[in-house]
């Protein structure tokens, strides 16, 4: 019997002058998505570690994360299920243009525009909305409620 087991991912929310660093990707589909930086966990990664990876790798901006906005758990249409790790960051230095494989375009974006994305079913999941959401909110825990070896 095969034992389930979720995906492990990170996203991070980032916020500059009241917009947002978004990731454009093509998912194969009739249009591009709009994400956080996010990824998968590695191998012995630290999950914090995790996060500023995807956002330096997909977005070329090195950030310094502040706080953590909690676990969300999502599950696909297709019953994947996803513990996705939230944080919340500021940036900190463009260090280039290369981007990962599958990433478009970097964009900061307002609420509003994010808020018509959505509207448009161009998001790559809800919780980039409750992320962002969350964060206006001020809902955030400190980096210290993550336990790790």
């Amino acid at each position: 019997m095969k034992r389930w087991q979720p995906y492990v991912t990170v996203a991070c929310v980032v916020e500059r002058a009241g917009r947002f660093l978004m990731v454009e990707e093509d998912r194969g589909g009739p249009h591009t998505l709009f994400n956080q930086p996010a990824g998968h966990l590695e191998p012995d990664e630290r999950i914090r570690e995790a996060a500023l990876r995807e956002v330096r790798e997909e977005t070329a901006w090195q950030v310094g994360i502040t706080d953590y906005l909690g676990m969300y758990v999502y599950q696909t249409p297709e019953g994947h299920t996803f513990h996705s790790h939230g944080f919340f960051g500021m940036a900190l230095a463009h260090l280039g243009n290369d981007l990962d494989k599958g990433i478009l375009a970097a964009h900061w974006l307002t609420l509003e525009e994010l808020e018509a994305l959505e509207r448009k079913g161009r998001l790559r999941s809800p919780m980039v909305m409750r992320r962002i959401r969350d964060s206006l909110a001020g809902k955030f825990f400190p980096m210290n409620v993550i336990h790790e070896r």
